[in-house]
């Protein structure tokens, strides 16, 4: 296929770089202050006007957050697995709920099938407040209140998730799915070694998306129990106590931000090719 050429003078090249350079410098500017702001002094903190650079960097912060943790009576590792725990069980069971719903709406045709993915197309405008009370119905009439379930089955059903997987199982070649039927392959053998394996950048991509959500979950009005309860909680508790600790809030934002932002570091080239060719079709 001939390369396509772009037909732009030196100078809009040039202004478009800059243009592109400004807002990226501009996204950028939050993490930066978030990542000198946990390194600051309590007096650094708050002077005024703020500082976007650290003057006098200290892990004094970070010590504070940990003598705060350490004393509460449930131990800092067991939010820790909690968090590990719902969203581990969250994200796998939504990849594989979202592709096993998506094969057919991609590859079968069946009654209803317009109709069906229709409703997932309009769910994608409902926010998560708007789905709150029916979800938080459905879990107590299932008896899961108060456990990990109710934060981690309603992940399942994300449609988002549904929704990309099914643009991107589109794209397979329908010859390539038939060969393997007159080979005698049953459709969980194609479904699982050779549809997942050739959307594995859309799967990554919805591993990345619902990392973010159920990572910063705290499980608020599904979880009471506070030895069943997340890392964002905990640090939410810290964050509240004031003032005073400032400083170990800063430590907090710095920690919950580091672990989904090393995640997408890792796996954006895949993100990226989801979100440029999930609406395309032949």
């Amino acid at each position: 296929m001939p390369k396509k050429r772009v037909n732009r003078s030196a100078w809009g090249t040039f202004s478009l770089f800059a243009l592109l350079t400004l807002f990226g410098a501009f996204m950028i500017l939050p993490l930066v202050y978030a990542i000198n702001n946990a390194f600051k002094p309590l007096d650094e903190i708050f002077i005024f006007p703020p500082t976007l650079f650290v003057r006098n960097p200290t892990l004094n912060n970070f010590v504070d957050l940990f003598n705060l943790l350490g004393n509460s009576w449930v131990p800092f590792s067991r939010y820790i697995f909690n968090t590990v725990f719902i969203t581990g069980a969250g994200i796998i069971g939504h990849v594989i709920f979202a592709s096993a719903a998506a094969y057919p709406l991609a590859k079968h045709h069946f009654p209803g099938k317009k109709v069906l993915f229709t409703i997932v197309v309009l769910s994608l405008m409902f926010t998560p407040a708007v789905t709150a009370m029916p979800n938080y119905m459905i879990m107590s009439w299932l008896g899961l209140i108060d456990t990990y379930w109710a934060v981690i089955i309603p992940a399942f059903a994300y449609s988002l998730g549904l929704y990309l997987m099914k643009q991107f199982m589109e794209q397979i070649p329908d010859v390539l799915l038939e060969a393997a039927k007159i080979d005698g392959a049953s459709e969980y053998r194609i479904f699982w070694t050779i549809v997942m394996p050739n959307v594995k950048p859309a799967w990554l991509t919805l591993i990345i998306l619902l990392f973010q959500i159920l990572w910063g979950s705290d499980g608020n009005g599904f979880i009471y129990s506070e030895q069943l309860k997340s890392l964002h909680f905990a640090a939410g508790q810290v964050v509240a106590g004031g003032i005073a600790r400032s400083g170990a809030a800063a430590a907090v934002a710095l920690i919950l931000m580091s672990v989904p932002i090393t995640l997408f570091v890792f796996s954006q080239s895949r993100i990226i090719e989801t979100m440029a060719t999930s609406g395309m079709k032949d």
